[in-house]
């Protein structure tokens, strides 16, 4: 029989702000048992951090719980005081924030960070919490634990320094761990390898876990339970199979329906219309109802009380009342166990397979390196590949592959060191003449990764998206521009009158549109796109995909996208390269990627994928690429075409196991 550890009833929480009352919270009960595993998901914005926040007493001015209870084994949190929850932190529950170079403190050793907390709940002397602290960096995977606990953050890279902030978090034994985010920012190996250490940690200390996030195949991979958020309430919440299987909430269908894995290559992926409604107002009815397409009268007049799906599973929606009309559930929904193992692809015609394309990219040999002598590095090394008119060529692989440095020099940014880049059977690397460069300027455009960081917060959306065509005089008159501008705004889903406005005032979609606005306004037919979406929500990265696909089409547009997600990549792509730490290993068209992979790199990329799918995740292997396994030694390897259109490196025994695995598949 199951323990209730935590239980939170009818919690409200608000931010006091100089404009008004901001309800982030509205209201919310659930309990987690013992050793259970549970997933909080939704868009930003839905009140899952404010949640875990207000469970640990953790809320800054101008927030304050207004309401409710937390009960931990029975005792309300909210009636303890400074020094009673001070206890409680890190001992009983304890928390894994997002951003680990954030959580941890740059001028302290990592092992002085872990003994701290050691110190401060455990009756141990300094040698014992060193010796406890030294374990536990081996319990949660850093190599060569003796030395690394003198080690700063600094030296840590971002796998390990989200190991070093679990470490923290787990030290004392918790018995609730709280984990916010943890694997965001990181590549998808790593975050398998978390994720796969956050459940190993779960069984071994017999925590229990509440798993924040908004990816649903990270929720697929980990969680007993879900509960789905939206704007401060628990919408639905189920075990992970009802919600992924029988999910009856329109906002938790609108959340499954955008996810790529779920897509049709060639069609749109479903969105949501709208945005979260503003907190400051009051809300009458169903929260969603304005974004709900099929939302019911009764929707907007009076909020749904939870109807129950099954014994463990209810949702928030006037849907399941008895005397509602008939909605059915849609067919992505219906479909999703199935979609997960059919073919994505579709019968569309790539631009690769036609004889007569036209390479509007050429990378031979290209080599860029970083540094001069004992300082060098070779960050990419005799790279090779083609990009045809009107497709979209993806470059995957893990954080320093060498992605970004590629597309930056197809752009000119970064100088190489060998080898061509051709933009038109025209030779663009290297010293070239003004008017070449205006046009490789004007002809190749890129859209950054942080859409925030990349636009000038001083400056106000008209010259940010104007200041290409400022730069090299691309318009008539002041008129012209302005009009160029609007047209380009748009383009991309945005009011002219946003263009009066500075980056702050929009969502992180938004200031994503503004900087392909800004890289189309130069009327470009090669657009690099590095890592556009990894900053997104699920249904905000599901219309800049929809986005980037219809300006490919209307435009001609050409595309080198940059991710590391391979999800989206199979969704948007016509064909893929695998890089790994500098050099091509593996190029093939998207769906013979993922149906035939070779290379073990490409294969523990794939492995680690998240589906939104629970039965694939828990019963999927993860595959950890060890470069040791190649001897080049003596047989070198080589960039071969093992089949038409399908390019692997390896040496000439690596090949033939490439062919008979092939010819087993076949």
């Amino acid at each position: 029989m199951s323990e209730e550890l935590l239980e939170v009833k009818h919690l409200s929480t608000s931010f006091f702000t100089h404009v008004g009352e901001v309800k982030a919270i509205r209201d919310i009960s659930f309990a987690v048992d013992r050793g259970e595993f549970v997933g909080i998901v939704g868009e930003s914005g839905s009140g899952k951090s404010v949640t875990s926040l207000s469970i640990l007493r953790l809320l800054q001015y101008p927030g304050k719980v207004t309401g409710g209870e937390i009960l931990l084994n029975g005792e309300d949190l909210l009636k303890k005081d400074k020094r009673e929850m001070r206890k409680i932190r890190g001992n009983q529950i304890s928390m894994c924030f997002q951003d680990p170079m954030t959580a941890l403190n740059p001028l302290y050793t990592i092992g002085n960070q872990i003994n701290e907390v050691i110190l401060e709940h455990q009756k141990l002397t300094k040698a014992e919490a060193t010796k406890k602290t030294i374990e536990m960096l081996g319990m949660v995977g850093i190599p060569d634990p003796e030395a690394r606990v003198k080690c700063y953050p600094y030296e840590f890279s971002g796998g390990m320094r989200q190991r070093a902030v679990i470490a923290i978090a787990v030290a004392c034994h918790p018995d609730i761990l709280i984990c916010d985010e943890p694997t965001t920012a990181l590549d998808v190996t790593i975050q398998a390898q978390i994720l796969d250490l956050i459940r190993k940690l779960q069984k071994n200390l017999g925590m229990t876990i509440i798993y924040i996030t908004h990816d649903l195949g990270v929720v697929a991979n980990v969680a007993d339970r879900v509960a789905v958020m939206y704007a401060g309430q628990i919408v639905e919440i189920g075990m992970a199979e009802e919600i992924f299987y029988d999910a009856w909430h329109p906002y938790t269908w609108a959340l499954l329906s955008a996810l790529p894995q779920l897509g049709i290559k060639g069609e749109k992926l479903p969105t949501i219309d709208g945005t979260p409604p503003n907190l400051f107002n009051k809300i009458t009815g169903d929260a969603f109802a304005p974004r709900n397409r099929q939302a019911l009268a009764i929707d907007f007049k009076k909020e749904p009380p939870f109807f129950d799906v099954s014994p463990t599973h209810k949702a928030k929606t006037w849907y399941l009342d008895p005397r509602a009309p008939k909605v059915t559930q849609p067919e992505s929904i219906k479909r999703l166990a199935q979609r997960m193992n059919e073919d994505f692809g579709s019968n569309l015609k790539h631009p690769h397979e036609d004889p007569n394309r036209e390479a509007v990219i050429q990378v031979k040999d290209l080599q860029v390196t970083f540094g001069t002598g004992r300082k060098k590095f070779v960050a990419v090394d005799n790279v090779n590949f083609e990009i045809y008119r009107g497709e979209t060529f993806s470059l995957v692989g893990e954080s320093g592959s060498g992605k970004t440095t590629i597309g930056r020099a197809i752009t000119r940014i970064n100088p190489t060191t060998a080898g061509e880049i051709l933009y038109k059977g025209r030779k663009i690397n290297g010293k070239i003449s003004k008017e070449l460069d205006l046009e490789v300027i004007k002809g190749c455009q890129m859209i950054f990764q942080d859409p925030l960081a990349s636009l000038n917060e001083r400056a106000k959306v008209d010259y940010i998206v104007s200041e290409g065509i400022l730069n090299h005089h691309l318009y008539k008159d002041e008129q012209d521009r302005e009009d160029k501008v609007q047209q380009a705004l748009k383009e991309v889903g945005l009011l002219p009158e946003f263009a009066s406005r500075f980056p702050h005032e929009f969502s992180g979609g938004q200031r994503q549109r503004i900087g392909i606005a800004r890289a189309l306004i130069m009327q470009p037919e090669f657009i690099v796109a590095d890592e556009p979406i990894s900053a997104l929500d699920v249904s905000i990265r599901a219309q800049v995909l929809n986005l980037l696909n219809d300006l490919k089409k209307s435009r001609g547009l050409t595309y080198l996208f940059i991710a590391h997600d391979l999800s989206v990549v199979r969704f948007i792509s016509d064909r893929i390269a695998v890089i790994h730490k500098g050099r091509i290993v593996e190029l093939s068209e998207a769906e013979e990627l993922f149906r035939h992979p070779l290379h073990p790199y490409t294969k523990s990329l794939l492995s680690a994928v998240p589906n939104p799918d629970p039965a694939i995740e828990r019963n999927k292997k993860l595959v950890v690429y060890d470069p040791s396994i190649h001897d080049y030694s003596t047989d070198k390897p080589q960039w071969v075409e093992i089949i038409p259109g399908h390019f692997v490196y390896g040496n000439e025994k690596e090949l033939d196991g490439y062919r008979e695995e092939l010819a087993k598949k076949a």
